[in-house]
């Protein structure tokens, strides 16, 4: 029987004229709005490969999933996840050069032109308007750095460095990435009508154990490991780039 009394005891409670003390929500709420579609970095505009797969028909209603879990373990976990997080530390510890380094090394293992192309493109609009959004000495460091092209801007590194500069944990970081990968995807998948509104939550749902591996995986990783593979989605991204019609940049 539920006794209030008893109930949440051995956590912090509020009560009235004595609320519970919150942890500084500053970081989590920089992460939200840095990770919400509504956010105008352009992330909205790409299937991440889920058009190309649509129009080859190389994926149904019933194997979305499998193709999202395979592209997080294979390509954006050992790749853009992996950068995030380096690129997280190096920011927190003013080391641009070397975020510049993690940021070069990610751009030359995206195999496709089209990938590349839409991960600086993400990236540099990304990082511009954190300088202005969030403003702080990472991002508008680093936003130099991209301006002068002594690095390209990927996404993911962009990513890192915002949330660095908005001292957010790098687990929460790399978390909140994966999920606004995932949450990107299943919109796509909406618009493609390869699933509805009710299932595209329940697919973002069933991707939260894969992300937490992915991510655990990545905060593992060292800068020699970097760079994921996912030739046959590298494939059908080439036939994308070339198709007469599409709705996604990706």
């Amino acid at each position: 029987m539920y006794d209030e009394n008893t109930a949440g005891a051995g956590s912090v409670r509020d009560t009235p004229g004595h609320p519970a003390e919150l942890p500084a929500l500053a970081p989590l709420l920089a992460a939200l709005q840095l990770t919400d579609s509504a956010f105008p970095s352009g992330f909205y505009t790409l299937s991440h490969g889920l058009e190309g797969y649509a129009q080859a028909g190389a994926v149904t209603p019933e194997t979305v999933p499998d193709l999202l879990h395979d592209l997080l373990r294979h390509g954006v976990g050992p790749g853009d996840a992996t950068a995030l997080v380096l690129a997280h530390r190096a920011a927190r510890a003013g080391e641009f050069e070397a975020v510049a380094a993690v940021d070069r090394r990610l751009f030359a293992t995206k195999l496709n032109r089209e990938v590349r192309m839409a991960s600086v493109r993400t990236g540099r609009q990304m990082i511009d308007l954190a300088a202005e959004v969030f403003g702080g000495r990472a991002a508008t460091a680093y936003a130099g750095v991209v301006a002068r092209r002594e690095a390209p801007g990927t996404q993911a590194v962009a990513a890192g460095v915002i949330h660095a500069g908005n001292a957010v944990p790098v687990e929460h970081a790399v978390a909140a990435d994966l999920f606004a990968f995932c949450a990107g995807f299943a919109g796509a998948a909406l618009r493609l009508r390869l699933t509805d509104h009710r299932r595209a939550q329940v697919l973002v749902r069933g991707a939260a154990p894969v992300i937490e591996e992915v991510a655990a995986a990545a905060l593992t990783r060292e800068a020699a490991d970097l760079g994921g593979h996912t030739f046959g989605a590298d494939v059908m991204s080439g036939r994308h780039e070339r198709a007469e019609a599409r709705l996604f940049a990706t």
